[in-house]
């Protein structure tokens, strides 16, 4: 048996405390599909067309026109088909229902990238149960590609079945790993870590949307990802979809995932003990070295 047939996956603990049946597991994650598909039609009709780029505050922390008018459709259509679940929005907060399930929505992760023209962004709806996540979907309309995963169907792409890497050596694998919109302000900034496992890897990539950096995890296109300072919407929809493609997901350098820390791990299992004891290692550059106060 290999080490990813013995990993119970979170998300399925989570779906059998919440009391979730099978067919309304189904039910959700058609919902969380469409809802992720029509953001992503959203964002590609305003692709190219934006009217207004805002910052929310932290240099980099963007907010478009595209972001809120996606949002808004997303949410109208989750309160039409499941007004029972509350609402965790990226741009306009907590719409608070009874009961412990929460759709999480980033209608639009990778601000940056899509207000550059760089087509790297999507939109990510995950449900979660008590900050647990259970299934999600996440559209990468740039690509032309929908994932979606939950306990019950595992994970896929375009409706083909995905599953992570089985590469077994850090210095045969490819990362990638993204920064903090506080990397100004801390000096846990992931700097020192991307250069420490960019001589020990194949290399590491820095796409700009967590999202579609656990998705490529999860369809083998990287090996791995980790991050700090990320928020429930980055995280929620691509934690079942590592896990159900055979993956595993933790906090780093140590401990279980937490998804109200903002730190993730996530990989094939038989790289994670070797890019854990390496993360343990490394400590942060200091901010003369980067330019940095």
């Amino acid at each position: 048996m290999c080490i990813r047939d013995r990993i119970i996956p979170s998300c399925k603990t989570a779906a059998l405390n919440a009391g979730l049946t099978k067919d309304e597991i189904n039910k959700l994650l058609d919902i969380a599909k469409q809802a992720a598909e029509r953001g992503g039609a959203s964002l590609m009709n305003n692709y190219g067309r934006i009217k207004t780029i805002n910052c929310k505050g932290t240099a980099g922390d963007l907010v478009t026109n595209a972001d809120i008018e996606c949002e808004k459709l997303i949410i109208e259509y989750l309160e039409k088909e499941t007004p029972y679940i509350s609402i965790l929005a990226e741009e306009s907060g907590y719409k608070s229902k009874d009961g412990e399930l929460k759709w999480c929505i980033d209608p639009l992760d990778g601000t940056t990238n899509y207000a550059h023209g760089y087509p790297f962004f999507a939109t990510s709806i995950g449900l979660i149960w008590n900050s647990n996540p259970i299934l999600g979907a996440i559209s990468v309309p740039s690509l032309n590609e929908i994932y979606y995963a939950s306990p019950e169907h595992g994970s896929f792409c375009n409706g083909e079945k995905i599953n992570v890497t089985d590469t077994n050596s850090l210095s045969d694998s490819l990362l990638v790993t993204g920064f903090a919109y506080d990397r100004r302000e801390v000096l846990d900034n992931n700097y020192s870590e991307f250069c420490w496992l960019t001589h020990r890897t194949h290399g590491v990539r820095r796409g700009g949307a967590a999202a579609v950096d656990l998705a490529f995890v999860a369809s083998g296109k990287v090996d791995g990802f980790w991050e700090r300072g990320l928020a429930k919407w980055d995280m929620a929809a691509g934690v079942p979809l590592v896990e159900m493609a055979g993956g595993i997901v933790s906090n780093y350098p140590s401990g279980d995932f937490d998804l109200n820390n903002g730190r993730i791990l996530a990989c094939n299992p038989e790289i994670q003990n070797e890019l854990i004891k390496e993360l343990g290692k490394i400590k942060p550059l200091t901010p003369n070295s980067y330019g940095g106060k």
